[in-house]
Protein backbone atom coordinates (compact mmCIF):
# COMPACT_ATOMS: atom_id res chain seq x y z
CA UNK A 1 0.00 0.00 0.00
CA UNK A 2 1.50 3.76 -1.08
CA UNK A 3 1.28 6.01 1.52
CA UNK A 4 2.71 9.39 1.85
CA UNK A 5 3.39 11.56 5.09
CA UNK A 6 4.19 15.24 5.07
CA UNK A 7 5.45 17.22 7.40
CA UNK A 8 7.44 20.34 8.33
CA UNK A 9 4.61 23.09 8.09
CA UNK A 10 4.18 25.48 10.56
CA UNK A 11 3.67 29.40 10.69
CA UNK A 12 6.81 31.03 9.10
CA UNK A 13 7.19 35.01 8.74
CA UNK A 14 7.03 36.63 5.03
CA UNK A 15 10.93 36.19 3.39
CA UNK A 16 11.65 33.46 6.25
CA UNK A 17 11.86 29.50 4.95
CA UNK A 18 10.81 26.39 5.63
CA UNK A 19 11.27 22.68 4.25
CA UNK A 20 8.91 20.26 4.10
CA UNK A 21 9.19 16.93 3.87
CA UNK A 22 7.56 13.83 2.17
CA UNK A 23 8.25 10.21 3.27
CA UNK A 24 7.01 7.51 1.75
CA UNK A 25 6.38 3.94 2.22
CA UNK A 26 5.02 0.54 -0.14
CA UNK A 27 6.94 1.94 -3.05
CA UNK A 28 10.31 2.51 -4.35
CA UNK A 29 10.91 6.37 -5.82
CA UNK A 30 12.52 5.51 -8.47
CA UNK A 31 9.37 3.94 -10.19
CA UNK A 32 7.49 7.01 -9.24
CA UNK A 33 6.88 11.27 -10.06
CA UNK A 34 6.17 12.95 -6.90
CA UNK A 35 4.67 16.23 -6.74
CA UNK A 36 3.87 18.79 -4.15
CA UNK A 37 0.28 20.33 -4.51
CA UNK A 38 -1.04 23.39 -2.59
CA UNK A 39 -5.08 24.25 -2.18
CA UNK A 40 -5.43 27.87 -0.55
CA UNK A 41 -8.92 28.32 1.03
CA UNK A 42 -11.23 29.06 -1.13
CA UNK A 43 -9.13 28.53 -3.90
CA UNK A 44 -8.66 25.51 -6.27
CA UNK A 45 -5.43 23.29 -5.81
CA UNK A 46 -2.68 24.00 -7.56
CA UNK A 47 0.61 21.80 -8.90
CA UNK A 48 3.61 23.47 -8.01
CA UNK A 49 6.62 21.34 -8.58
CA UNK A 50 7.44 17.56 -9.48
CA UNK A 51 10.09 15.55 -9.52
CA UNK A 52 10.78 12.38 -11.39
CA UNK A 53 11.86 9.52 -10.40
CA UNK A 54 13.13 7.81 -13.15
CA UNK A 55 15.65 10.51 -14.36
CA UNK A 56 15.32 13.25 -11.43
CA UNK A 57 14.04 15.86 -13.77
CA UNK A 58 12.10 18.80 -12.01
CA UNK A 59 9.82 21.32 -12.25
CA UNK A 60 8.13 24.29 -10.80
CA UNK A 61 5.21 26.62 -11.76
CA UNK A 62 5.83 30.20 -12.25
CA UNK A 63 4.39 31.19 -8.98
CA UNK A 64 6.81 29.34 -6.89
CA UNK A 65 9.57 29.54 -9.64
CA UNK A 66 12.93 30.38 -7.77
CA UNK A 67 12.29 30.47 -4.79
CA UNK A 68 11.12 26.72 -3.76
CA UNK A 69 13.16 23.52 -4.73
CA UNK A 70 12.36 20.15 -4.60
CA UNK A 71 14.90 17.17 -4.07
CA UNK A 72 14.76 13.64 -3.04
CA UNK A 73 17.12 11.25 -1.16
CA UNK A 74 15.86 7.55 -2.43
CA UNK A 75 17.59 6.25 0.33
CA UNK A 76 15.86 8.35 2.89
CA UNK A 77 12.43 7.52 0.84
CA UNK A 78 11.50 11.34 1.23
CA UNK A 79 11.24 13.85 -1.21
CA UNK A 80 12.14 17.69 -0.03
CA UNK A 81 10.34 20.82 -0.89
CA UNK A 82 12.76 23.54 0.49
CA UNK A 83 10.96 26.86 0.75
CA UNK A 84 12.42 30.37 0.81
CA UNK A 85 11.39 33.89 0.75
CA UNK A 86 8.00 32.80 1.71
CA UNK A 87 5.19 35.21 1.14
CA UNK A 88 1.71 35.90 2.55
CA UNK A 89 0.41 34.03 -0.82
CA UNK A 90 2.19 30.70 0.57
CA UNK A 91 -0.48 30.11 2.64
CA UNK A 92 -1.78 27.22 1.92
CA UNK A 93 -2.35 23.29 2.87
CA UNK A 94 0.80 21.43 1.47
CA UNK A 95 0.60 18.22 -0.37
CA UNK A 96 2.48 15.68 -1.70
CA UNK A 97 1.28 12.82 -4.09
CA UNK A 98 2.48 10.17 -6.50
CA UNK A 99 2.17 8.67 -9.92
CA UNK A 100 3.97 5.86 -11.34
CA UNK A 101 6.33 6.88 -14.15
CA UNK A 102 3.86 5.01 -16.81
CA UNK A 103 0.97 6.87 -16.44
CA UNK A 104 3.01 10.65 -15.99
CA UNK A 105 2.26 12.71 -18.59
CA UNK A 106 4.42 15.67 -19.01
CA UNK A 107 2.16 17.71 -21.42
CA UNK A 108 -0.18 17.16 -18.14
CA UNK A 109 2.18 16.87 -15.17
CA UNK A 110 -0.06 17.89 -12.58
CA UNK A 111 -2.72 15.15 -13.62
CA UNK A 112 -3.34 11.67 -12.64
CA UNK A 113 -1.71 11.64 -9.53
CA UNK A 114 -3.75 8.77 -7.56
CA UNK A 115 -1.80 8.67 -3.71
CA UNK A 116 -1.67 11.36 -1.52
CA UNK A 117 -0.39 12.58 1.67
CA UNK A 118 -2.89 14.07 4.39
CA UNK A 119 -1.40 17.52 4.04
CA UNK A 120 0.59 19.67 6.23
CA UNK A 121 -0.55 23.64 6.81
CA UNK A 122 2.07 26.73 5.79
CA UNK A 123 1.03 30.00 7.12
CA UNK A 124 3.44 33.08 6.50
CA UNK A 125 2.02 36.36 8.61
CA UNK A 126 3.37 38.48 10.25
Amino acid sequence: QLQLVESGGGLVQPGGSLRLSCAVSGFTLDYYVIGWFRQAPGQEREGISYISGSDGSTDYADSVKGRFTISRDNAKDTVYLQMNSLKPEDTAIYYCAAVHTRLFRRVAPYRGFGSWGQGTQVTVSS
